[in-house]
């Protein structure tokens, strides 16, 4: 029950970060569908996630690791057709950072989808790193 409860605030946790950080993922009815969704997300990791890793391992091992991102993709757009979540089309600006100039996206919600997952997939291995 502790792992649960757990994995429920993690993904809690990276799922609220996530939206602050990408604007082209966004949700709708306020805490409470946060709620809903971080405790759907567990149950598609716990569950779908797994068995699309079975299935895909073929292609994971082709790619060296590489098509693991997409089992965290098809996550994403799972949670999105069973919550309040939603991927929309975003335009990165662009900026400077540490005199490193990153060009302005026009970011298709594909895209928006890879990127978010890949944040949620760093920092929900990062908190559980800090929870052991």
């Amino acid at each position: 029950m502790k792992t649960l409860l757990r994995y429920f605030l993690i993904n809690l946790t990276s799922l609220w970060i996530t939206t602050r950080l990408i604007p082209g993922l966004s949700y709708s009815g306020g805490v409470k569908s946060l709620f809903i969704a971080s405790f759907a997300f567990m149950v598609i990791n716990l569950i779908l996630v797994p068995l699309l890793k079975v299935l895909l391992l073929p292609l994971n091992l082709l790619t060296l690791g590489l098509f693991a991102w997409v089992t965290n993709i098809v996550a994403l757009f799972a949670l999105t057709t069973i919550s309040d979540f939603k991927l929309l089309p975003y335009f990165y600006p662009g900026g400077t950072i540490g005199g490193f100039i990153i060009p302005s996206l026009d970011l298709s919600t594909f895209w928006v989808a890879v990127l978010a997952s890949l944040l949620i997939g760093f920092i929900t291995h990062f908190l559980q790193w800090l929870s052991r």
